[in-house]
């Protein structure tokens, strides 16, 4: 009698700019991926999870009709597309920062464009034709939307009057003598999910699972975790004057007099935070990376 297959979810990861970002995540999250680059079928060691590399202004479409049971693509793509998906959470992620990445109209530095308002009858090259074109037409202005299929910051000026390009730090646009002159739209990723698979319970809790795994991994990027030995005869001292601690575990020690106090922070005021436990009492101080904070 043969076994029968377990079920598996299908996931796409976005390929391309956010594919680096992506893995590491997904591996902080509990799931190293292995790919190569001449495979579009990345392999975990989950047998519950099959993934799929895909481009991330693609994914939800074959979220949407089904190739995908869920995935992982930016807000702007998913707006882009109008995929008809559930939208399960957003992953506050970039590629370089954890700042969300932006689509803003640029021109040439020395160009009189200085409002969306001076584009009308104009030229403009993007990659996010549909979501341009809206924006447009909610502003009133009519212009000739082309789609650009690369080294877009180029086109301007002598191709087109202006661009609508994805930026998280500026850097690329001011490389090519461009400004921005307006944010379309600010966008970080999310998780979505095939409306059927979302219907299916197993689906559904496997898609929720790597959600929570994703975000909690997410959230310990930014934080770190303090151990620490305190006399308990200033223990209420510490906690009072350290709000950040206001909740941390206290356990006692071999010797009466002392407790082990053990917290999460902010990574970037732990450099505030050891010199005043050292000032109050602290003795033994160890900082730690987390892997994940689950709340």
């Amino acid at each position: 009698m043969t076994e029968s297959k377990k079920e598996a979810l299908r996931l796409g990861l976005p390929k391309g700019s956010l594919q680096d970002s992506t893995l590491a995540l997904m591996a902080k999250a509990g799931w190293k991926v292995l790919t190569s680059s001449r495979s579009y079928v990345p392999r975990s060691e989950d047998p519950e999870l099959e993934l799929r590399l895909i481009r991330a202004q693609e994914i939800s479409r074959y979220v949407e009709h089904g190739f995908l049971d869920a995935g992982i693509t930016g807000a702007d793509w998913i707006a882009e597309n109008d995929s008809d998906v559930h939208e399960v959470c957003e992953i506050a992620y970039s590629k370089q920062t954890t700042n969300p990445a932006r689509w803003v109209l640029a021109v040439p530095n020395d160009s009189p464009v200085k409002s969306v308002k001076d584009l009308q009858g104009k030229r403009i090259a993007t990659e996010l034709v549909a979501l341009t074109k809206r924006w447009l037409k909610e502003r009133g202005v009519t212009a000739d939307v082309e789609f650009s299929w690369g080294a877009t910051e180029v086109k301007a000026p002598e191709l087109v009057d202006a661009i609508v390009e994805l930026t998280e730090t500026g850097s690329s646009l001011k490389a090519n003598n461009l400004r921005i002159v307006e944010t379309l739209v600010s966008s970080y990723p999310k998780l979505i999910a095939n409306k059927q698979a979302w219907k299916n319970t197993w689906k559904r809790g496997k898609i929720e699972t790597v959600a929570l795994m994703l975000r909690g991994a997410l959230a310990a990027e930014e934080k770190v975790g303090l151990k620490m030995n305190v006399r308990r005869a200033k223990l209420d001292g510490l906690l009072k004057d350290l709000p950040a601690l206001r909740n941390p575990t206290v356990s006692p020690l071999a010797q009466r007099e002392w407790v082990a106090v053990e917290t999460i922070i902010d990574e970037k005021v732990v450099h505030e935070i050891i010199p005043q436990l050292k000032a109050a009492g602290a003795e033994g101080i160890i900082e730690y990376p987390l892997n994940k904070v689950i709340y």
